[in-house]
């Protein structure tokens, strides 16, 4: 008859199962961790970091990822630092356990303690920016729209005149003026036909010779497709900087698994040398 030889880990006073894990010194290094990476969040904002942005206004893409990639490693070297050396010294003592097993188990409390911190920060992170996303999309909501108010500047200047119309039927040719002028930015440019036809509108509602309002047709429709160029650079920009801070958030926490590690495990050394 075959035996059981499972041979599991009990507590000198009880016949039960004592697990190896140490829950309280993993959660007490991990909010210890945590509460420094929103201290030092804070602290890189104060010092000017907040400011440093790739969009319009703001530094160049190469100035943000290198200072983004150089805040979030400080950020996870100290605070995973902190829980892990928190976590090894805190833990629960293994009497008659060797030396190598003492050392698997240190680093997976550091390991552990910096995945609960991770979670918790996350999660703290995650409120706030879906209380900004909700804040954004009221402002998004607004009625007026800078694309649409620059449009509409750039139909009043094709009919521009000295005796200017403000009668309703005026009103109305403005409007298509400004939808034939959109439809044409949208594609690339305004169809042959379309610019005969804005011409004349503009011929007869200003009274311009035919050549200075294709001149006025020209200079509006460049102005407006250098403004849908720059907004693509724009976006293009903040992609890539957004692609290259995903990148360093990633290899910064894989930096703080490894220093949490290290961590607990020194302090789980020297807490096993002063009992």
């Amino acid at each position: 008859m075959a035996t059981d030889t499972t041979i599991v880990a009990v507590d000198a006073t009880s016949d039960r199962p004592v697990s190896t894990v140490s829950w309280a010194a993993i959660v007490a290094g991990a909010v210890v961790a945590a509460a420094a990476s929103v201290m030092l969040l804070a602290l890189g904002s104060g010092f000017g970091l907040a400011s440093v942005s790739p969009w319009a206004g703001g530094a160049s893409p190469v100035t943000f990822t290198v200072m983004t990639a150089i805040w979030l490693i400080i950020m996870q070297w100290i605070a995973s630092g902190l829980g892990g050396y928190l976590t090894g010294r805190l833990r629960t003592r293994w009497i008659g356990t060797h030396a190598h097993e003492v050392f698997f188990r240190d680093t997976a409390h550091g390991f552990l303690s910096w995945a609960l911190a991770t979670v918790i920060t996350a999660a703290l992170f995650s409120s706030a920016a879906i209380l900004a996303t909700g804040a954004g999309a009221h402002v998004a909501a607004s009625p007026t729209a800078e694309p649409q108010a620059a449009v509409a500047y750039d139909v009043d200047t094709l009919f521009r005149s000295a005796h200017p119309d403000t009668t309703p039927a005026a009103a109305d040719i403005h409007a298509e003026a400004g939808r034939i002028l959109a439809f044409g930015i949208a594609n690339g440019a305004v169809p042959s036909a379309d610019r005969v036809y804005l011409d004349q509108m503009i011929v007869t509602q200003t009274g311009v010779s035919p050549i200075e309002a294709d001149q006025r047709v020209a200079v509006v429709t460049d102005r407006e497709q250098a403004a849908v160029a720059q907004a693509k650079q724009a976006a293009d920009t903040a992609r890539k900087a957004a692609a290259a801070f995903a990148i360093f958030t990633g290899l910064s926490m894989l930096i703080g698994a490894l220093i949490a590690c290290v961590a607990a495990a020194l302090g789980g050394q020297q807490r096993d040398e002063h009992p």
